[in-house]
């Protein structure tokens, strides 16, 4: 016997077409730019763009307009890619690593992984014995059965822009 199992798969109240994503493109590029300045460059009347902009935002997917800064340049050069491994994949542990991730400030970026890894940390720090303070608090808050971490030595590319 087969079993199916049929999942909610979320759906978008909002239809993206070609003109959203070419004002997405630009907001993603630069959210500072005025509204008649991506009108102009979109082809389209002020008022019209300025709906599709907040009809994007009521949507979700304008999640947030953010400054992003130089890590280097305030003191935070050192990027870690924080490997983890571990036995307790329980709710309880769960909780408890989820509510560590959130502790600390240096975690940039938290993915659950398929594959050999359970979860990758993307860890901004000022240098080697800041990550490793960063390592001695985390692992005295949740156990883990494996931690490594490999450091970048180059950032080849770094974007926060969605490809569309």
């Amino acid at each position: 016997m087969i079993d199916i199992y049929w999942y909610n798969i979320p759906t978008m109240s909002h239809q993206i077409d070609k003109m959203d994503r070419d004002i997405l493109r630009l907001l993603q590029s630069d959210a500072q730019r005025s509204v008649d300045d991506i009108s102009a460059a979109v082809h389209l009347s002020r008022n019209a763009c300025w709906r599709r902009i907040k009809a994007l935002e009521a949507a979700g997917i304008i999640k947030g307009r953010v400054a992003l800064v130089d890590a280097p340049a305030v003191g935070l050069p050192l990027t870690a890619m924080v490997l983890i491994k571990t036995n307790a994949h329980d709710a309880d542990w769960l909780k408890k690593f989820q509510a560590a991730l959130q502790a600390f400030p240096e975690i940039v970026g938290a993915y659950r992984m398929t594959g050999e890894l359970d979860y990758v940390l993307r860890v901004r720090v000022a240098d080697v014995p800041a990550y490793d303070a960063f390592y001695k608090r985390l692992t005295s808050r949740i156990s883990v059965s494996d931690i490594s971490a490999s450091f970048v030595m180059e950032e080849i590319k770094e974007t926060t822009a969605v490809p569309l």
